[in-house]
């Protein structure tokens, strides 16, 4: 299929490297199911020897069932090649994902390793995976700044150790979009094989070229292109998911090329990638950014109402973007619900159907009319899976000559025990809702952003709450979601602490510095 682009998701893995980005596997199997609808063609789910909560995030994804292939990383450590087969091991299509660095500085400095030891390390790593896998990538890490001959070798003997794809990666993000052409087609014309390998570029947008790398890769003769949603992943991001699929449907008269993206599906699943990262989409991000298909200046105005070509090169519909944004209210019914979480992109089941049409009702009764920002919050949630529930929250506040002084005391279950009062004082309503939550945890605490926006229009609109905070050595996000936004706030400090219990991979006990109620 020489003209068409394999599309390799990788939000769930490296995108999740973001700062602050990290998921829980309800979120990741959210994210992966919109994934499998959007029309990927491979998820990398994960690193599943990281950690336990990796492991079981691959396994989970894995046990979905879902159309595309679902693919695990690994060092070239047999432990780490196991930990993929066994969380792989009910996917309907897998993959082995193994790399090592190629480059002179890491192999001087991290890897203290020569070429051929190197070689030989990803080919003794190719033959142990082969006892699960018949489909295995190989990728020499920050091959950008490996020299070109010794990355020439290195993949031809990947290729005669059965490596099905090569990913030839950026990991610095590097190097120029001419220099990503050269390397892929010096590849193209040097390596031997069936004509069944691919060739895979995973680009870094350290000085903004992440995209253009990859439409360079793609002329050279790259067949996969590895991507996030949104851009996201670590430092300055990933090549963007939605801009280089774009790119190619757009341009197709340049490269000729298609993929398998459903691109009526791109902005839906921007949005599902935003809300669960709490990572916003800047403005003016091509494709899925607000400002994308808005035009203010008078004569662009002019134009488009005259004919939208004048300056759209693409239609709103062609991504996804709603042609409007239906209101429900509590007399919708379920029909109409369920109608509009397809249109938003999320796939549930019936009894989570069941649950959040119970939750919309409750909502429309508090507000007048429910959008869709309203229908992403209830689907996502707000506090994480985790020992702590937050039952209740009563703040009281004074003004005193010397300021204001609030306190705050939360009433939290832990584990479905009976409730606990914890409290806190400050000098404000969220400053007492953090120092509240010090009271518990058994680590220092430091709150670095805290922002509150309105979820939609209106006075009635909900506000979302959004934290990064570090607890110990660990940096976590948290979000809340209500109509009171103190509340929210409360909220999202408890989906911290879960986070960090998740993290800490082991049960704690609650702790004693509380009223039971």
């Amino acid at each position: 299929m020489a003209d068409y682009v394999y599309i390799f998701d990788t939000t769930l893995r490296d995108g999740e490297q973001s700062p602050g980005c990290s998921m829980n596997v309800r979120e990741k199997l959210q994210v992966a199911r919109m994934l499998d609808e959007l029309g990927v063609d491979v998820i990398e789910a994960g690193f599943p020897a990281a950690s336990d909560g990796d492991f079981e995030s691959v396994k989970a994804v894995g046990d979905l069932g879902l159309k595309a292939t679902i693919c695990g990383l690994s060092r070239t450590r047999h432990g780490d090649i196991e930990a993929v087969a066994r969380s792989l091991d009910t996917a309907k299509k897998k993959r082995l994902h193994i790399f090592i660095a190629t480059s002179p500085i890491h192999r001087e400095f991290k890897l203290k390793m020569s070429k051929q030891q190197i070689i030989d390390e990803m080919c003794g790593a190719m033959e142990f995976g082969r006892q699960w896998f018949d489909d295995i990538e190989v990728t020499a890490e920050d091959a950008g700044r490996t020299e070109i001959d010794y990355l020439t070798e290195y993949f031809q003997a990947a290729i005669d150790a059965g490596a099905r794809v090569l990913n030839v990666p950026d990991t610095v993000g590097y190097v120029t979009p001419s220099e990503s052409r050269q390397l892929y087609q010096h590849l193209t014309d040097n390596l031997r094989h069936d004509g069944s390998v691919i060739l895979s570029c995973h680009n870094h947008n350290d000085l903004g070229l992440a995209v253009a790398n990859a439409l360079g890769a793609i002329e050279g003769g790259a067949r996969q292109v590895e991507c996030t949603v949104n851009g996201i992943g670590e430092r300055a991001g990933n090549c963007s998911l939605e801009e280089v699929v774009m790119a190619l449907r757009t341009r197709h008269d340049r490269y000729g090329l298609h993929t398998g993206i459903d691109t009526t599906r791109l902005y839906p699943a921007s949005r599902v990638v935003t809300a669960v990262t709490g990572s916003r989409v800047q403005p003016n991000k091509a494709i899925v950014g607000r400002n994308a298909f808005a035009h203010e200046a008078g004569i662009h105005q002019d134009g488009v109402l005259k004919h939208a070509e004048t300056y759209e090169i693409m239609k709103p519909e062609d991504v996804g973007v709603p042609e409007n944004s239906l209101v429900l209210g509590k007399h919708s019914g379920r029909h109409a619900f369920s109608n509009r979480l397809e249109t938003l992109g999320f796939s549930v089941d019936k009894e989570t159907m069941e649950d959040l049409f119970i939750r919309f009702k409750a909502l429309a009764d508090r507000k007048k009319s429910v959008y869709d920002e309203d229908i992403e919050a209830l689907v996502l949630g707000t506090e994480s899976s985790g020992p702590w529930h937050l039952d209740a929250i009563s703040i009281h506040t004074e003004v005193e000559e010397t300021g204001q002084s609030a306190e705050a005391s939360l009433k939290l279950r832990f584990n479905g025990q009976a409730p606990r009062i914890y409290t806190g004082r400050g000098d404000g309503p969220v400053n007492a809702i953090v120092n509240a939550i010090r009271a518990i945890l058994d680590q220092e605490l430091h709150l670095e952003e805290f922002h509150v926006s309105a979820v939609s229009s209106g006075s009635d609109a909900q506000g979302r709450a959004t934290v990064r905070a570090t607890i110990g050595a660990s940096r976590y996000k948290g979000s809340g979601v209500s109509t009171d936004i103190v509340e929210a706030s409360a909220q999202a400090m408890v989906n911290v602490m879960n986070r960090h219990h998740q993290h800490q991979g082991k049960d704690v006990n609650a702790p004693r510095v509380a009223a039971a109620v």
